[in-house]
């Protein structure tokens, strides 16, 4: 998992360790930024180190922001760090039955209470780009779309992609809710052949 670039559709394309590129959309804009590294295990995906980082993935997200637009100071992005770890946990918590911690919550709620980005319109009824923001104002965007994921309709449907060995944490947004994967074309298409070469060794055991 690495953070890449935007896809012409909803979503991300992510670059795995081995270079190969794959469209993951994770349903929700605060899961987005979960793709950007994090603690432990996501520690050598870390893409933001330095605040110019952060304006940079920016227009890659669902915000799409020009990374110009906001100014991003060394303590704010270390707030949005924090607000991601805390998000990793909260939603793989949710992902997996367990109720989460009250510190964690409490890092979503001190993030949302910043006023968040400013969205304007055009005199031609299409969006236009928000006013000046600073990272207080991302993060708080971000917490606030974490809340209403968490506290909404589709809160039970945060998952973890079912292979085992992948971590990637998605919202469920399809009609049926069967969704399973991060992606058909990376994790989906790995459990296919692997359950395509399964059944060939049960029908033909001791082949090589």
């Amino acid at each position: 998992m690495m953070d890449g670039d935007r896809g012409a559709a909803a979503g991300l394309t992510l670059t795995t360790p081995q270079g190969a590129g794959f469209p993951f959309d994770p349903g929700a804009l605060c899961l987005e930024l979960l793709t950007t590294g994090g603690l432990g295990l996501y520690a050598r995906y870390e893409v933001l180190h330095q605040p110019s980082d952060l304006a940079r993935w920016l227009p890659r997200s669902r915000l799409r922001l020009p990374a110009d637009a906001v100014r991003i100071d060394p303590a704010q992005l270390t707030a949005t760090r924090t607000l991601r770890d805390a998000l990793w946990r909260l939603a793989a918590d949710r992902a997996h039955g367990r109720p989460g911690t009250a510190a964690d919550y409490a890092v979503l709620n001190q993030a949302a209470a910043h006023p968040p980005i400013v969205p304007r319109i055009a005199p031609d009824g299409t969006a236009t780009a928000p006013l000046p923001a600073d990272g207080h104002q991302i993060a708080s965007t971000l917490a606030r779309d974490a809340i209403a994921l968490l506290t909404g309709p589709y809160a039970d449907r945060v998952r973890e992609c079912g292979a085992h060995d992948c971590r990637l944490i998605f919202v469920d947004t399809s009609r049926p809710g069967r969704r399973r994967w991060c992606s058909m074309e990376r994790c989906g298409n790995r459990h296919k052949v692997q359950a395509l070469r399964a059944r060939r060794a049960e029908d033909h055991p001791g082949a090589e």
